[in-house]
């Protein structure tokens, strides 16, 4: 009787421990919990400095900026937009990994967050866990133009200019690492020409080449190009989507030139620093989609050429996990070398 006494009572204790670890954790749960939504609650309470990889100009800082802008007035505190540009956005993605995950701290980014670790030997962040998603803001096709100079008028004259001359076959990109950077080599590689990529840093800089015919072509995502095209200043020749812009509804698709499997687009996105508390990621998500529904918001997007997304956190992830793996097997196969 007294070894069952023993046992029985060793039940007792055990259960005591169970039910009370089991209490302690619910009340650490609801805890935390409650410290989210009241952090949520005050968040933002003081200006946010948003992160822009690339110069003034480009596609990712005018996004940028129209959403930093609503978001200002949105929330009574100043988005304050940082551009720190280098490395083909990697100088601004190492600085946004080390940043403080307080929600004070975002980073906007190109579709180099994806390409750069196939590209560089190294960067400065792991990027499925440097950082938390939030959402990809907009995405945009890219185009292939020329200065009015250049005696071309199609891809296929193009292709053929090149092979003819191809002392002028350089064009002008955003920087190495971008998609249109990778577009250069898909369109080389298919049509059998030599072409020569000046990599600038950032969108504006190399737009501003080919408006001084300092380099006759350029590929570009169309946001910041789209109103030199409609006004002359450059030619467009066609564009890297499955079908025609609404903004550019004479521009070919250049798969109705003849190479198709040269879709593509870059993205204008943001992220925070890993860690960043779950209930300011979902403020921040919200309010973005708010943001974006709103027509006049979503019209100074589509007037640019791009298309919005405002996808959600899970989305985005899932988005960057398959463009990683496209876009290095894209740096593999054309034997790209390792920055």
């Amino acid at each position: 009787m007294r070894n069952i006494k023993v046992k029985s009572e060793s039940r007792k204790t055990k259960g005591f421990w169970f039910k009370f670890i089991l209490h302690l954790s619910s009340f650490i749960l609801c805890c935390a919990f409650a410290t989210g939504v009241a952090l949520a609650q005050q968040y933002p309470s003081r200006p946010i400095r948003a992160i822009v990889v690339f110069p003034p100009g480009g596609p990712t800082d005018v996004i940028a900026r129209i959403f930093a802008q609503e978001l200002t007035r949105s929330w009574g505190q100043q988005v304050v937009v940082d551009n720190r540009v280098g490395a083909g956005g990697n100088i601004g993605m190492g600085l946004a990994a080390q940043a403080a995950p307080d929600g004070y701290t975002m980073v906007f980014v190109s579709s180099s967050l994806m390409v750069n670790p196939g590209l560089y030997k190294k960067v400065p962040y792991d990027v499925y866990k440097s950082f938390q998603p939030v959402s990809m803001i907009a995405a945009s096709t890219h185009a292939w133009f020329t200065h009015p100079s250049v005696p071309v008028k199609s891809i296929k004259e193009l292709v053929a200019f090149a092979k003819r001359d191809p002392a002028m076959a350089n064009v002008a990109t955003p920087g190495i690492g971008t998609i249109p950077h990778l577009a250069v080599y898909l369109l080389a590689r298919d049509s059998g020409t030599t072409f020569v990529t000046v990599p600038y840093a950032g969108g504006g800089p190399s737009i501003a080449a080919v408006l001084g015919n300092q380099v006759p072509i350029g590929c570009q995502a169309i946001p910041p190009v789209t109103a030199h095209i409609l006004a002359g200043r450059v030619r467009a020749l066609a564009i890297t989507s499955d079908k025609r812009s609404p903004s550019l509804p004479d521009v070919p698709t250049l798969a109705e030139e003849g190479f198709k499997g040269h879709e593509s687009q870059t993205i204008s996105a943001y992220l925070v620093p890993a860690g960043t508390p779950a209930a300011i990621v979902r403020k921040l998500h919200e309010e973005t989609v708010r943001i974006m529904a709103r027509p006049d918001v979503a019209k100074r997007i589509t007037d640019l050429g791009a298309d919005v997304v405002a996808n959600s956190p899970k989305e985005f992830a899932a988005y960057i996990g398959s463009e990683v793996t496209r876009w290095a097997k894209v740096i593999k196969d054309a034997h790209i070398p390792a920055n």
